[in-house]
């Protein structure tokens, strides 16, 4: 399974351009999962629903599971939070992993960057941001540690998809499956 992360400050457009991609790569005919980092207590549980009751009572583990989908809910309690390697050993296998958040993770990324979000690059502190996403020019880019950066047009779903093609080395498998 290949990896990217989308990295950027709150605001940036993370989960819009995630939303996007997801669709255009899949119409290429690559497999995507993601993980998403919230930065908040979230629940995806209510109280009052059977699963929920579980958790308060002490479980752990809590699987739900229907005819159109199944969760898992794992309780951390006193636990670190799960590094991005641990919860990539919990996808089923697919071509490509995006993960969104998880800026600080050790693991190729590519920058959604928006001048009037006002902060700073991360690709400045960060040698494993690959590319930068932005809604317009990026004249840090030519001055990072590291080397520049390519700078990719936020709009341009089609191009950040091929350059996440390229840079995980899935191209060639949609060239094989095309001359299959």
């Amino acid at each position: 399974m290949k990896v990217i992360g989308l990295a950027g400050w709150s605001g940036a457009g993370k989960t819009t351009l995630v939303c996007k991609l997801i669709p255009a790569l899949r119409q290429r005919g690559i497999s995507v999962s993601t993980i998403k980092h919230a930065h908040h207590a979230f629940d995806v549980d209510k109280p009052g629903k059977d699963s929920y009751e579980h958790r308060a009572a002490g479980a752990t583990e809590v699987l739900v599971s229907s005819g159109k989908r199944w969760a898992l809910m794992h309780e951390l309690r006193e636990e670190a939070e799960p590094t991005v390697d641990e919860l990539l050993a919990h996808l089923s296998p697919v071509d490509l992993a995006i993960i969104e958040g998880f800026k600080r993770e050790a693991h190729d990324k590519i920058e959604v960057w928006r001048r009037s979000v006002d902060k700073p690059l991360l690709a400045g502190e960060d040698p494993q941001v690959v590319a930068i996403c932005s809604d317009g020019p990026v004249p840090e880019a030519a001055a990072l540690p590291g080397g520049t950066r390519p700078v990719l047009d936020l709009n341009d779903v089609e191009a950040i998809a091929d350059f996440i093609l390229a840079h995980c080395g899935l191209a060639a498998k949609l060239t094989q499956r095309e001359e299959a």
